[in-house]
């Protein structure tokens, strides 16, 4: 008869990496946005963590498709939507990088900075849930927190998007920040989903150790 293989540790080892990448971006683009246009070059920092994000989900999705050395430690569709959704808070993140250049903004915006400032503790909390995927250790404080920095991140947005409007901009700005919000929105949408999916990976886990 043959033996049960072991569960592939490698892939944990892999989420975590992930959940520091998602860390190093989006504090990445908080500086450059705080202090855009003089730390421009900090984009050239993103970009090779969006590169590294690639790679990270590409290393993932190979290991849960058999690629490793034992069975995955969580369900194959589940790993593989955790490791997209993490890429696209890095892709999200570089891709605001992109659009400060892009529309060749002259200064930064209070509400951007705000907005990426709620990115950043979502993103730290992201990358302390993955680590409990290992230890153990209570998920909820963490998806608790996560999702009341969507919900400010959300507000913080609205508000940005009206004050575009209120105050006789000129158009062309309204349509370079609308996007650039919308793009800020659009990543730390991306934490809550990862979030979703950790709340799920839990109750499975939960419910395999009851049954």
């Amino acid at each position: 008869m043959a033996l049960l293989r072991s569960t592939d540790t490698g892939v944990l080892d892999l989420f975590e990496e992930s959940g520091r990448n998602v860390q190093r971006a989006t504090l990445l683009l908080r500086d450059l946005i705080a202090e855009y246009p003089e730390r421009a070059d900090l984009a050239r920092d993103l970009l090779h963590s969006e590169q590294e994000g690639d790679r990270i989900t590409h290393d993932i999705i190979h290991r849960l498709n058999g690629g490793g050395n034992g069975r995955p430690p969580m369900a194959p569709a589940d790993g593989h939507v955790l490791a997209t959704t993490l890429d696209d808070i890095v892709d999200y993140a570089e891709q605001a990088a992109d659009e400060l250049a892009l529309y060749a903004v002259e200064a930064p915006m209070e509400q951007a900075t705000l907005i990426a400032d709620v990115l950043v503790g979502a993103g730290e909390q992201v990358a302390q849930a993955l680590r409990c995927l290992r230890s153990g250790a209570e998920l909820a404080p963490h998806l608790v927190e996560i999702h009341r920095l969507e919900n400010e991140g959300d507000r913080l947005s609205r508000d940005a998007v009206a004050s575009l409007f209120a105050n006789g901009i000129d158009p062309m700005v309204v349509i370079r920040w609308k996007d650039i919000f919308e793009t800020l929105e659009q990543s730390v949408d991306a934490c809550e989903k990862v979030a979703h999916v950790l709340e799920g990976i839990s109750l499975k886990r939960s419910n395999k150790r009851r049954g």
